[in-house]
């Protein structure tokens, strides 16, 4: 499989390990790191860009004159977008972010105005590159206290099939593709593959959902389902599914079996702690910030329990009186980088992501790769010492390698 930074797959990390809200905070991160990074990874070929967007960024992007002007940077520079995380639409960094990362989620109007907001942007961004669809990953439908009933459920379907009308006009009027990549999570809606491929099969798959979609856009059964299945897929986070105790060979079977469509895998790895005790509670610790959200799923035996948090594991262990528990392995949803096998008494679980980035190189399930370490910031600082820049790189680096071993 031959591997480069630009062409297929397209490879790229994620802007959001820089904080900025702001259209103009998110344009000098572009031109203080990104180019920093092609400099270092990419200085002689194009660098497609993993570019986030919060809401008010989305919205002053979407201004003509400051589209142009983006446009004509990332033309002068040898720049492509080719994705959006269009995930958190709020402050992502210095205060606290936790569930409020998925507000407004897809039961709320603002939501969808968000998501068509980003799509039209993207689509822009791609008018000189007719060759590459475009992919907006987004959150898994709702944060799971927030989706429990059938009205919940159906409210957040109904919002991703008007979104994916405006994906079908948005190709009828630009020719570009595109698509909504829904990112399953521990304690969303979209948690475990089994979940979220029952999401799609009966509220976006299904043959109400297809004549929903038929009215929405006019066109034929067979034509509206094709349309859907084009336009709406899947994010396939690996720390996410690794957190799971999903099988990286499962999961793609598994989509590739229901039809859904694996639009980005963002390359991610969490912690893995098989051995529980003082010491290793002691460690976890400085893990558990204020900043961001830490699901933990435990595995005794076979059985699983979740915890929406760190600090709610460590208390439930704290008062379970863990003194060496070899029967339960913790993964910890605490996003760190790709080249620490160890940290400390920790494992992270690059297994599964090493896994994931064989098959890729067997299947192509994906043309877009985004490194997504967004945690720079609140890691303990001892396994953030090196620059920023040199960090990505060194990622990015480990990433091609693994294609290419």
């Amino acid at each position: 499989m031959r591997i480069e930074i630009a062409g297929r797959p397209h490879l790229t990390y994620c802007t959001n390990i820089h904080s900025g809200e702001t259209w103009s905070e998110i344009l000098k991160n572009v031109e203080q790191y990104v180019l920093h990074v092609k400099r270092k990874v990419a200085p002689d070929c194009a660098y497609g860009i993993g570019l986030r967007l919060s809401g008010q960024a989305a919205q002053a992007l979407a201004d003509p004159k400051e589209l142009n002007a983006f446009r004509q940077f990332l033309h002068n520079q040898n720049l492509y977008v080719f994705t959006i995380n269009g995930f958190p639409q709020g402050t992502f960094h210095g205060t606290r972010v936790k569930e409020k990362v998925y507000l407004p989620d897809w039961l709320d109007e603002e939501r969808l105005d968000y998501a068509d907001q980003c799509a039209h942007v993207l689509a822009a961004l791609l008018a000189d590159h007719p060759d590459i669809e475009g992919s907006v990953s987004t959150v898994p439908g709702a944060f799971k206290p927030r989706a429990r009933s059938d009205q919940a459920t159906s409210r957040i379907a109904g919002q991703l099939l008007r979104h994916a009308a405006t994906l079908h006009r948005l190709q009828e009027t630009t020719g570009r593709i595109i698509t909504c990549a829904l990112e399953p999570e521990p304690c969303c809606l979209l948690e475990t593959m089994a979940e979220t491929v029952s999401f799609f099969k009966t509220h976006l798959f299904g043959a109400t959902a297809v004549a929903d979609f038929s009215r929405l856009t006019g066109l034929k059964t067979p034509q509206a389902e094709d349309a859907l299945r084009q336009h709406l897929g899947v994010c396939l986070d690996a720390c996410h599914a690794a957190v799971e105790f999903e099988d990286p060979d499962d999961v793609l079977s598994t989509l590739r079996n229901a039809g859904i469509r694996i639009l980005k895998i963002q390359l991610s790895a969490g912690l893995r702690i098989s051995c529980l005790d003082n010491e290793t509670l002691a460690a976890l610790q400085p893990f558990a910030e204020s900043t961001y959200l830490h699901q933990v799923v435990e595995r005794t035996g076979s059985e699983l329990t979740r915890y929406v948090d760190l600090p709610h594991a460590l208390q439930a262990a704290n008062e379970r009186g863990e003194t060496g528990a070899h029967d339960r392995e913790w993964r910890i949803h605490f996003h760190v980088p790709l080249f620490l096998k160890r940290l400390g008494p920790f494992e992270n679980t690059q297994p599964f992501l090493t896994r994931l980035l064989q098959l890729q190189v067997e299947q192509m399930p994906t043309t877009h790769l985004e490194i997504e370490t967004y945690t720079w910031d609140v890691l303990p600082e001892e396994y953030r010492r090196m620059p920023v820049v040199d960090a990505i790189a060194r990622e990015m680096q480990w990433v091609i390698e693994a294609l290419t071993r």
